[in-house]
């Protein structure tokens, strides 16, 4: 067992009393091509879910739609029964129709049945943190968020969270509910939300990047990130991952991958430690 852990990225509490290491593991990359279907190799994925938590993750960030239902067949056949600091956060309100396709829908009968069956496919009595994946423009805010407030106080979901929202729209969702997390895309190329990541560290809101590796050009060899990668021996998307971890203490990055040595990778960007002056110039460079 390697020393490496993601307990070095530090904690943060979600909805203030789900304590993560701040470093977690997205699955989306486990499915088929387009996020649909069976795994390449299941095997693999499993191996590869195994290793997070050997690794220190206590935070796995799935979906329905991932496969649909491939990524929670597979978190379950690797690590059921799951440890007591290990919190499971999924998302519902997309619906597939093949690799690559995703419409919203928000009907209550509709986000009803896809909580019970992540509960079902998991294997659990509660989910620890359920995000709305999109909110449906067809549908009143107050009807999708109400029914899962509703089965809230049920006790099947333990805390609330959205996808790809604007600070106004969060807003709105705090009238209706407490709303503890907040995902969208954030990463050193692409900031446009960063307002949201503001009022969520204002507020004590956990933010959730999704692609956190997503840097473009900037990761390519010889790119801009190189002469700072090279004073810590480390990679362009360690340095990514380490900006993140240094750019606010709510930001919770869930990089995914389907590869056991990338996910070692990615663990050990916590080890980094960024100056002051570095920071500010990896900062820039995404600008």
């Amino acid at each position: 067992m390697t020393k490496q852990s993601a307990a070095a990225s530090g904690s943060f509490s979600i909805g203030s009393d789900l304590p993560v290491h701040r470093l977690g593991y997205g699955v989306m990359q486990l499915p088929g091509a387009g996020v649909w279907g069976p795994s390449r190799d299941p095997e693999n994925a499993i191996r590869v879910l195994r290793r997070t938590v050997e690794l220190g993750i206590t935070l796995i960030d799935t979906a329905d739609s991932y496969g649909p239902f491939v990524a929670d067949h597979l978190i379950r056949e690797a690590l059921h029964p799951y440890a007591d600091d290990l919190v499971i956060a999924t998302k519902v309100g997309f619906t597939r129709q093949g690799p690559n396709k995703w419409i919203p829908v928000g009907r209550p009968e509709y986000l009803r049945q896809q909580v019970e069956l992540n509960l079902r496919h998991l294997g659990v009595e509660q989910i620890d943190l359920l995000q709305l994946h999109r909110i449906d423009p067809k549908v009143a805010l107050e009807d999708q968020l109400g029914e899962l407030v509703a089965m809230q106080s049920e006790g099947k979901i333990r805390h609330l969270g959205l996808s790809e929202v604007t600070v106004d729209e969060l807003k709105a969702a705090q009238k209706l509910a407490t709303i503890v997390s907040v995902q969208n895309m954030f990463n050193l190329a692409t900031r446009t939300a960063e307002p949201l990541l503001e009022y969520a560290e204002a507020n004590n809101i956990a933010f959730i990047p999704w692609f956190p590796l997503a840097t473009g050009k900037l990761a390519k060899a010889g790119g801009p990130l190189d002469e700072v990668a090279a004073r810590h021996g480390s990679s362009a998307s360690q340095l990514a991952l380490a900006w993140l971890l240094r750019r606010s203490p709510v930001i919770l990055p869930i990089p995914g991958t389907a590869s056991v040595d990338h996910l070692n990778d990615n663990v050990a960007a916590a080890d980094i430690q960024l100056t002051d002056d570095e920071f500010a110039e990896l900062s820039a460079i995404g600008e």
